[in-house]
């Protein structure tokens, strides 16, 4: 494993990182969680995401549990892991229980929001807090006022975005430089051979302005890279959840897409989803590269795309982009951004 620099920050995290991600309704045990995690630290991995949103908060908890029998076990130190969480859904928020102040990025809930996250884990700080998707009802120099709060009182030692389009990114950034205080250093997209418009269009000048770094999500296009829905959606599946696969969008191409790319990986002697991970890894301009895993099987197939990283040559980036060309596009909102509207 190697490391990178989160962004213009000193800190540096693992080029791959592990999300905590869990669906409603999902269960998997504390003790299996750790040893997911303690497998991944074995392998290099030093950053671990969350949010509160993920399992209603049980992401988080099963994160602070594992990090506590890590240290009791003598896996680890807190000092050696990197531990972010995001705020702005609230624990309830995709399921539409939050209340008014429960959710969204003012500064009521990001230091209300980032104490009920750092209980569930009960660890006394995170080392990166996102403000997770956009909130057009609080001023943007509000959450930067509340984000620089939290960091001054060592709740959280750095701060980013997660699915906020650049033009508010840089707005961010100018606010910050404007009151002499701490910018976003990173912001957490989607970024996968199938959805690449604001990693590899968007944010260009952010890069270049700011130094702006990116910790990616969804490599595997939710499921779609992994191969398996050419036949049909496969049950038990993020795509055979509807919302799920209504929020990817253009199912049916994203999928034809992914079997146009099979005689690539076939061709280097690796799978889809190994290919799929090299190739968001081998964009210098991404901090580390987000992957899930429900099980230590699924840990270890993502793992063995480290090896593959350097197989992702510019010739082999030139045969993807001829199969799949990159026509950049206008990221659309997904709604989540209204979700306090109902309120008003």
């Amino acid at each position: 494993m190697s490391y990178r620099f989160l962004g213009n920050s000193g800190l540096l995290v693992s080029k791959l990182g592990l999300g905590s991600w869990m669906e409603y309704g999902e269960t998997k045990s504390a003790e299996l969680w750790y040893e997911i995690m303690k497998t991944a630290y074995e392998h290099g991995i030093n950053f671990f995401d969350n949010a509160d949103s993920y399992g209603m908060g049980l992401g988080e908890e099963y994160t602070g549990t594992a990090i506590k029998m890590g240290i009791n076990d003598g896996t680890w130190k807190r000092e050696d892991l990197v531990i972010a969480t995001k705020l702005g859904m609230g624990t309830k928020g995709f399921h539409g229980g939050s209340g008014p102040n429960d959710q969204g990025l003012a500064r009521k809930h990001i230091v209300e929001g980032l104490k009920a996250s750092l209980k569930r884990m009960n660890l006394d700080y995170v080392d990166v807090l996102y403000c997770i998707r956009p909130d057009p009802y609080t001023p943007v120099e509000e959450t930067v006022r509340a984000m620089n709060y939290v960091i001054e009182r060592g709740w959280a030692f750095y701060w980013g975005t997660s699915q906020w389009p650049a033009p508010l990114i840089m707005e961010a950034c100018e606010i910050a430089d404007r009151l002499g205080l701490i910018r976003p250093v990173v912001e957490q997209p989607i970024y996968n051979m199938l959805n690449r418009s604001r990693v590899d269009h968007e944010y260009l000048h952010l890069y270049k302005k700011y130094k702006l770094g990116l910790t990616t999500w969804a490599p595997l296009s939710s499921g779609i890279l992994t191969g398996k829905h050419s036949n049909g959606t496969v049950k038990g599946t993020r795509m055979d959840i509807p919302v799920m696969k209504a929020f990817v969008g253009e199912y049916d191409q994203r999928v034809a897409n992914a079997d146009k790319l099979k005689p690539v990986a076939e061709e280097l002697g690796v799978s889809l989803p190994e290919l799929a991970i090299a190739w968001c890894m081998s964009n210098e301009n991404v901090s580390s590269v987000l992957i899930a895993a429900r099980n230590l099987a699924q840990l270890k197939q993502n793992l063995k795309a480290l090896s593959v990283v350097e197989k992702v040559t510019p010739e082999v980036k030139a045969k993807i982009e001829s199969l799949v060309p990159f026509v950049p596009e206008v990221a659309k909102p997904d709604g989540t951004e209204k979700r306090r509207t109902k309120f008003l």
